[in-house]
């Protein structure tokens, strides 16, 4: 069956780091642009960043971009999401997501553009 399974989350002080990883499966890992999305209590699900299939692109949300650092492994069938300089404002679930096409007009932020999902990651930043 296809998965996308995160790790790598849990609790660090602010100006922290975090890796996480998404372990992909059951399906064509490469033929995917893969996102990374977040969701904190009361809020919407927010695109964080996303990385096209072969790593040829990559693409943040305003307030993520210097600090956290997208990247793939296609041969290991894996993406990931390097974070520093953590602040509270990142806490959230995290997900990664794959998309292997997209709709004319569509953005890599939009959730709808997604065929696939993972179970999410706590990331919770707080001294």
């Amino acid at each position: 069956q296809v998965q996308l399974v995160e790790s790598g989350g849990g609790l660090v002080q602010p100006g922290g780091s975090l890796r996480l990883s998404c372990e992909a499966s059951g399906f064509t890992f490469d033929s995917y642009d893969i996102g990374w999305f977040r969701q904190a209590p009361g809020k919407e699900r927010e695109g964080v960043s996303c990385i096209t299939r072969r790593g040829g692109a990559v693409y943040y949300e305003d307030s993520v971009r210097g600090r956290f650092r997208i990247s793939r492994d296609n041969v290991k069938n894996t993406a990931y999401l390097q974070m520093n300089n953590l602040t509270p404002e990142d806490t959230a679930v995290y997900y990664c997501a794959a998309a292997e096409g997209w709709k004319n007009g569509a953005r890599w932020y939009h959730t709808t553009e997604y065929d696939y999902w993972g179970q999410g990651t706590q990331v919770t930043v707080s001294s």
